[in-house]
């Protein structure tokens, strides 16, 4: 049986939640489908990353079906179903796009962004009593992520540093601050206090790569994928000669990764390990 359009995919899901369905699809509910649509969207975000057109299309697939079942499932309610939502949606888009469906006019991307942002303060009602521009950042955002959103909401009352200099000299003192914890810190007893220390650093951190123009999870997601690719060379090399990478002495293990690194720049040389013994070492790094 082959499946050829969004219609068909519905239909599969009514199938399984249907009373002849499968017992898993039937007993889930909003919530616990909701952690498969942030797990597939994470991996379609992964897949986006690598740049694997064939990959991408698989995971959208993936987080298109968890969206349906969603749907489906509000639908069997009676609450709403995918249209309403499609039409809440597009009515919105246009809404929030009055220089392109009406007669406003912007002349850059940050105009747009503030129009947005004028348009979603209307819409929230944001003068309503206890409400905070902090408010639309979902409290379930991955915490780098939500660290980012936080400061650039922040950032839009004006409540920010004047320039990228500004906040890495924040970083600055930040990093002092977060080392004089570690070194009163020699016995372990107030390791809350060194996490703060070090969550706010972090903290600053994410304000610099805003101010830089970069998303800090896409380059720490990037960051972890290049240390990965590296690390998995050295296992490699310790492969090839019979050993693992536990059995390799530290001065080994730093002349392999630097030969990574240096592979990552030619793009062509092969991973060779120094095979020469302790005793015949001819320097570190």
């Amino acid at each position: 049986m082959k499946y050829k359009n969004i219609n068909e995919l519905n239909e599969i899901i009514q199938t399984l939640r249907g009373e002849n369905g499968c017992p898993w699809d039937r007993k889930q509910t909003p919530k616990s489908i909701a952690v498969y649509l942030v797990e597939e969207a994470h991996e379609l975000m992964h897949a986006v990353e690598n740049g694997n057109s064939d990959e991408i299309c698989e995971e959208l697939g993936d987080v298109l079906f968890q969206v349906l079942f969603i749907a489906r499932m509000f639908q069997e309610k009676g609450t709403f179903d995918l249209e309403d939502a499609a039409r809440g949606c597009a009515e919105k888009m246009i809404r929030r796009h009055p220089h392109v469906f009406g007669d406003a006019t912007v002349s850059s991307a940050e105009e747009v962004r503030q129009q947005w942002q004028q348009i979603k303060r209307t819409e929230k009602d944001a003068g309503a009593e206890n409400a905070s521009v902090l408010d639309s950042v979902p409290a379930k955002l991955p915490p780098l992520m939500r660290a980012y959103r936080i400061s650039e909401r922040a950032a839009r009352t004006d409540f920010d540093w004047d320039d990228i200099q500004g906040v890495m000299a924040k970083a600055e003192e930040e990093w002092g601050e977060f080392r004089a914890e570690v070194r009163q810190d020699e016995d372990g007893n107030n390791r809350e206090k060194v996490a703060l220390e070090f969550g706010d650093l972090l903290f600053t951190l994410t304000n610099v790569a805003r101010f830089a123009r970069i998303h800090p999870d896409s380059a720490l997601t990037s960051a972890t994928h290049k240390f990965e690719e590296r690390f998995r060379r050295m296992e490699q090399v310790a492969r090839e000669t019979g050993r693992t990478i536990y059995d390799m002495p530290r001065d080994e293990k730093e002349r392999l990764w630097d030969a990574a690194k240096a592979l990552e720049a030619v793009g062509s040389e092969q991973l060779s390990v120094n095979r020469k013994g302790p005793d015949e070492d001819e320097g570190g790094r």
